[in-house]
């Protein structure tokens, strides 16, 4: 067994047996000298215990309650701006990949990673590296090339993906029909599509919106 310290790892994510599987996965191997210091299932928990434990990296999800892991990232980075810290998890769109990297994240990783391109991922991370596999690193660079939407086309974008007509967008966002439509029009030639649904499916695609629950298939 390495007689180095152990590197340190804080796990943030929503569901319990894969938290757990994580963990053993990690701490099974001696040689890894890795152990697991702590457990978070939100976003606030994982800000809090970053700061209480003060881990050497953390992996954190993106899709946990409370505070999504995007805004965990920003959190964790403004108290400890080199904080190593790396995104894992099952979405691997475009949008997502950027937005996690852009936060601040050291690497971006999918849950079917192998375990020892994990443990080498975290290797890396913790020596002060960055740690982009090659289809991450395709994804990002094509996002890259696309235009960045501002903040009020994201919010169109939004209410576009819930079914809302123009008029109904301007009185929720409180603004006059006429520039929604400028808006809706800036939106379709930064994704270059050409109707609203193309811009829609695009965004779903992409990862820059995402339907609310409500809309969604259930299955029980």
């Amino acid at each position: 067994m390495s007689q180095e310290n152990p590197i340190r790892i804080l796990i943030a994510d929503d569901h319990p047996v894969v938290m757990a599987g994580l963990a053993a996965i990690l701490e099974i191997d001696p040689e890894a000298n890795i152990t697991v210091v702590g457990q978070a299932n939100n976003g606030r928990k994982v800000v809090e215990m970053f700061a209480q434990l003060q881990p050497d990296v953390a992996l954190i999800d993106l899709r946990i309650p409370e505070m999504d892991g995007v805004e965990a990232i920003k959190a964790i980075r403004k108290q400890f701006p080199h904080a190593r810290l790396i995104v894992l998890t099952t979405y691997d769109s475009d949008e997502d990949i950027y937005r996690g990297l852009q936060a601040g994240a050291k690497s971006y990783l999918l849950k079917d990673v192998p375990r020892e391109e994990l443990l080498n991922c975290i290797q890396t991370v913790h020596s002060g590296q960055s740690f982009i596999p090659p289809e991450v690193g395709a994804k990002l660079a094509e996002r890259m090339k696309s235009p960045e939407l501002s903040k009020r086309e994201r919010e169109v974008l939004e209410l576009m993906a819930t079914g809302k007509s123009n008029l109904e967008i301007a009185a929720a966002l409180h603004i006059s029909e006429s520039t929604i439509k400028t808006h809706i029009n800036n939106i379709l030639n930064k994704l270059n599509v050409s109707d609203r649904t193309q811009a829609v499916i695009t965004a779903l695609k992409r990862g820059m919106v995402s339907l609310p629950r409500s809309k969604r298939c259930h299955f029980h």
